[in-house]
């Protein structure tokens, strides 16, 4: 199969108006959207992919909804690819905070980027960037994910499709910058040793990010830091 191992290191840099960083490192899949991954059996409890973990349709496959979403945007990839790098559902649970979609045409030229961010409120939206030759690209922040963050500013973001290596940055500005995150990695085949791996050194994976995530915001309202009001979801990406 086509799929592959991302065993990733993470980092997480509030820059004002109180400094805090953390790190750790996870593990996600990089998958052809066209050829997901066919696991033994006994497997398969660690390494699921639902289209109700994603955009669009749950009713649809990933494929179809990443093509439906792109329709709107008046861009037709049909004959093309999309991989998407994510976490994987295990034992039952997911959490993504960033999802991303490298899509490109049947002659196999890029096109565009999803970037599908998830909040701990069970919310989700999309952002559709074309970036530059290195993999830059800027969007307007559309979508409440911190809640220590407004939902204004301008994302900068680094999303080159990866090779072997995986090396994707965001930084949150709002005047300055704010926030950034960093996603860096390795890939390797995804053969039945290197799941194992995986699943063993960092088992229950997207639980522990979400725990993690969610015991940082603990952190940092301990720390005094002004907590901002939840919006209303974007209406294109309601609440699930």
């Amino acid at each position: 199969m086509t799929a592959q191992i991302v065993r990733t290191r993470i980092r997480h840099v509030r820059l004002t108006p109180v400094r805090h960083e953390f790190r750790y490192r996870s593990y996600g899949w990089l998958v052809d959207l066209d050829d997901l991954p066919r696991l033994p059996h006994w497997l398969r409890p660690f390494a699921g992919f639902r289209a109700a973990d994603h955009l669009g349709d749950p009713r649809r496959t990933l494929r179809e909804n990443v093509e439906v979403y792109l329709a709107a945007h008046d861009i037709d990839l049909r004959g093309g690819t999309v991989r998407m790098l994510a976490n994987a559902r295990v034992l039952g649970y997911v959490f993504n905070p960033l999802t991303l979609f490298w899509c490109r045409d049947r002659t196999g030229a890029p096109v565009c980027v999803i970037a599908e961010v998830h909040n701990t409120y069970g919310q989700r939206h999309c952002y559709l960037v074309r970036p530059d030759e290195r993999g830059n690209a800027r969007t307007g922040k559309r979508f409440y994910v911190s809640p220590f963050n407004p939902v204004r500013g301008e994302y900068q973001m680094r999303v080159p499709e990866p090779d072997d290596r995986l090396n994707v940055s965001i930084v949150f500005t709002d005047g300055r910058p704010i926030f950034a995150a960093a996603m860096t990695g390795r890939c390797h085949p995804a053969t039945r040793s290197t799941i194992l791996r995986a699943i063993l050194a960092m088992p229950l994976a997207p639980l522990a990010v979400s725990a993690l995530i969610r015991w940082q915001g603990i952190r940092l309202w301990a720390r005094r830091l002004p907590v901002i009001q939840r919006p209303a979801p974007p209406i294109e990406e309601p609440s699930r």
